[in-house]
């Protein structure tokens, strides 16, 4: 069963949160972080990429840059930008974006599910990524940004959560860059803070959404603190990682799309007549972009044109929950037989396009520096769920969740 617990947040004093909330860390670059940042002092990329606050030559897994994180919070504490609660809560966070709402609890998750898999993964993760984590959390002796996490969802949870929206008064509403909508509320009352961890602790699993590495590192500096203190008691801070909560029914999942770089040495005509053994081809005539409308259908984007690719029947495993997903049948009889890309995750050959930047951005890449495209149909919520009842995990860059957490509206204290 799932345990959660409250938490004393450090987070944005009420007036300086619209010029502290910020992008993730990892969907920027340093050149990017450094201009979004720009001219914007409280900005929480000073924080979760503060290498942007020094020399450009630095590397930025140094000590140095996580130090300069920690002198950052420390100084944002002692300007009053950032509060620290005096009491442990939960917090109720309401993201809409292009009018679709998704409302999550904020609150602190137990390392031990995730040992236990009540917390259940779909992704592997790297160590050198779960590395630079691990030294920005325990050098700043907090959970910077929190984990994306869902659950199936519960309607007493449900209940409880929109009642509090309901009666009480948001501390933040706020349209970040991006121009999405963040509303948060507070939940202080113990009455309804031991409800909802009544509720949690009779759900079974919780699910990563997003945030695998951060996750990850949570973890590992929470169990290098366990060695460090072998009397702990298991209620330190260090016990828990910061998550937000979402029901499975208010996510989207967008599409994960590729742009490949080459066509193998093939021709484009002898390209195509492979493909053609083993999907239906036809040629989109349209001047818009060809956007997959179900499951194992994609589009192709080479030469201006944009083609419908769609599968064979008999190429499809449906009794494979990993084998009938698109990145895999994509995979399988595309990008490794034809095009030569055995491991996606190393070859330089691919790369790979959020969906949320549209499929106009993949006619840009292939008109600047690659040679074709390929559009994909989006992962359901559903088949995460199942893919990670299973024990199992997804083909690498299998899901693109919007809108992203801000950063910055809460920190945990280690």
């Amino acid at each position: 069963m799932v345990t959660i617990k409250p938490f004393k947040a450090i987070r944005p004093a009420q007036q300086y949160s619209k010029e502290v909330i910020s992008l993730p860390y990892d969907v920027m670059s340093r050149k990017e972080a450094f201009e979004m940042a720009k001219d914007k002092p409280y900005s929480f990329l000073h924080i979760c990429r503060s290498e942007i606050d020094l020399p450009e030559s630095t590397n930025p897994y140094e000590e140095a840059v996580y130090k300069k994180a920690k002198e950052n919070i420390d100084n944002n504490l002692k300007e009053g930008i950032f509060i620290k609660e005096d009491k442990p809560c939960f917090y109720i966070y309401r993201e809409i974006m292009d009018g679709r709402i998704q409302t999550g609890l904020v609150a602190c998750a137990s390392i031990d599910d995730y040992q236990n898999n009540v917390i259940k993964k779909h992704e592997f993760t790297r160590y050198e990524k779960e590395l630079d984590r691990i030294n920005h959390f325990d050098i700043c002796n907090a959970n910077t940004e929190p984990v994306f996490l869902t659950y199936r969802k519960n309607d007493t949870i449900n209940d409880v959560i929109e009642k509090c929206t309901l009666e009480n008064k948001p501390v933040y509403d706020i349209i970040s860059d991006d121009n999405i909508r963040h509303i948060v509320w507070i939940i202080n009352d113990e009455n309804i803070i031991n409800i909802l961890s009544e509720n949690f602790n009779k759900i079974e699993s919780l699910y990563i959404a997003d945030g695998h590495h951060r996750t990850a590192s949570a973890v590992k500096v929470g169990l290098k603190r366990r060695e460090n203190d072998p009397e702990y008691d298991g209620t330190e801070e260090f016990n828990f990682f910061l998550a937000v909560m979402f029901p499975h029914t208010d996510l989207k999942i967008f599409d994960y799309n590729r742009v490949v770089s080459d066509l193998n040495g093939l021709s484009e005509s002898d390209f195509i007549s492979k493909i053609k053994e083993k999907f239906f081809v036809s040629e989109h005539l349209s001047d818009e972009p060809y956007r997959p409308e179900k499951p194992h259908v994609f589009g192709m984007y080479l030469n201006n044109k944009w083609y419908k690719l769609e599968a064979k029947e008999d190429i499809v495993i449906k009794n494979d929950i990993i084998r009938r997903l698109d990145v895999s049948v994509l995979q399988e009889h595309i990008l490794a037989p034809i095009l030569g890309i055995e491991d996606p995750r190393k070859d330089h050959r691919i790369d790979f396009v959020g969906g949320i930047r549209g499929l106009n951005e993949l006619e840009k890449r292939v008109h600047t520096d690659m040679k074709a495209a390929f559009a994909l149909y989006p992962v359901s919520i559903e088949d995460l769920l199942e893919v990670s009842d299973n024990g199992l995990v997804m083909p690498p860059k299998s899901t693109w969740f919007e809108p992203k957490l801000g950063s910055g509206l809460f920190l945990h204290e280690l």
